[in-house]
């Protein structure tokens, strides 16, 4: 069970993490890469593999 916790704490922890990362780059990082801020939930959630 205490593994059951730590993985899950893990994985919501990498997906805050990716979540905060995307969230710091400017519109002209999102425009180079071809995304936009309405993604970055689905891409931080597929980070995770969610």
């Amino acid at each position: 069970m205490i593994d059951n916790v730590i993985h899950s704490y893990r994985q919501w922890r990498n997906y805050r993490d990716t979540v905060d990362e995307l969230s710091r780059l400017s519109s002209r990082d999102f425009e180079e890469v071809g995304i936009s801020r309405a993604d970055i939930t689905q891409i931080s959630r597929r980070s995770v593999g969610r």
